[in-house]
């Protein structure tokens, strides 16, 4: 398993395809006022949600737009165009592939300001090899999942989704809340596997309660864990200490099943496992069988498929909670994402460092 942290990058040198007077000397207030020829590219979807009136209004504070102001592919005439001569493409969902073939259409290109999460299947290696920086808001994606998972961990010690689940059987009749054991969260011990963007955010939530917080990641530091409040450790030792384990790692070959049956087997009766990252990350199989057990509570906001089929067991077991993908952006958060892009528009045009840079040596282990 590995993780999908991505660290900014520490250089200060002034921005990438600065023009010949920026790169003579001019000041930090004259690099400030360039405004770099930005081309948006997205599916409807997003557009419409990231980008209303008052954020395109930002934008065009810090970039000259063109007319269209976004596109939808990258290889209609209307794209090609406004590749042409584009400095800066911002995208997001729906964006196509940056392949190489896009990349010769855009000469001019030296930034790709991707305005949601992961970047994998939308920028190729190739874009690494020709100098252009990539950045992602996947941090700011990070916080209304880190958000449910603190929620979720937080109700799965009073068994509350499941209590009310059972509570339309039982009604009035309340004895059934003591077949589910203690219902507290004080001395509780929570695993979070991957300490990534959302791993260690949840972190920090987690701190001011009184809840252990184990963390597995072979790539993770122990000191860093050990500065957020939590401690670093292994798989073998964790797993059987766990009341709640939470998955944040990104969806490799490498980590496909990773929480298998040998895995699940580890955990203690009564555990939860609460999985906010890849459905594949679980053997789904192995987990419907520990559930229909009673053994293990499942608490999954992403599945393997996803959606599950009608038939899956899973639906009927009452110490599982299904959601339909909801803990990332959605709504109003999904912002966020538009203003961490123009927070790294800002920062390249200026000259200044981005705050979530993608390397190529990171680009292979992240989510």
């Amino acid at each position: 398993m590995r993780n999908g942290v991505v660290q900014a990058s520490g250089g200060g040198a002034m921005g990438i395809g600065e023009d010949a007077d920026e790169r003579r000397g001019d000041a930090p207030e004259a690099r400030t006022k360039r405004r770099p020829r930005t081309l948006l590219c997205m599916d409807d979807r997003a557009f419409g949600l990231q980008f209303p009136a008052p954020i395109l209004t930002r934008l065009t504070e810090s970039a000259q737009v063109g007319d269209p102001v976004r596109v939808r592919t990258l290889d209609s005439g209307e794209a090609r165009a406004g590749l042409a001569d584009c400095e800066v493409l911002l995208t997001s969902w729906g964006c196509p592939p940056v392949t190489g073939r896009v990349l010769d259409s855009a000469p001019r290109l030296r930034a790709i300001i991707h305005a949601a999460g992961s970047v994998r299947g939308h920028v190729s290696l190739e874009t690494f090899d020709r100098g252009i920086l990539v950045t992602t808001a996947a941090a700011a994606n990070a916080v209304p999942v880190a958000e449910y998972a603190l929620a979720m961990i937080l109700a799965a010690g009073k068994r509350v989704p499941f209590l009310a689940r059972q509570a339309r059987s039982y009604r009035s009749d309340w004895s059934y809340a003591a077949a589910h054991g203690e219902l507290s969260n004080r001395g509780r011990t929570v695993c979070l596997v991957g300490w990534s963007r959302t791993g260690r955010l949840l972190g920090r939530l987690l701190r001011p309660f009184d809840i252990e917080v184990l963390v597995v990641d072979p790539h993770a530091d122990a000191d860093a864990v050990a500065a957020q409040g939590a401690r670093l450790t292994t798989a073998a030792e964790a797993f059987p200490r766990c009341d709640v384990l939470s998955l944040h790692a990104p969806m490799l070959p490498s980590t496909r099943n990773m929480v298998d049956a040998a895995a699940l087997a580890l955990l203690p009766d009564g555990a939860t496992l609460l999985n906010t990252a890849r459905g594949g990350l679980v053997d789904t199989g192995a987990l419907a069988r520990e559930c229909r057990s009673g053994r293990l509570y499942a608490i999954l906001d992403v599945t393997e498929p996803e959606p599950l089929p009608d038939t899956s067991d899973l639906y009927d077991c009452e110490n599982v909670v299904i959601t339909p993908h909801v803990a990332g952006s959605l709504g109003s958060e999904t912002e966020r994402m538009s203003l961490a892009a123009l927070e790294e528009l800002d920062r390249y045009r200026s000259g200044r460092p981005p705050l979530d840079e993608v390397t190529r040596s990171a680009f292979g282990v992240m989510a």
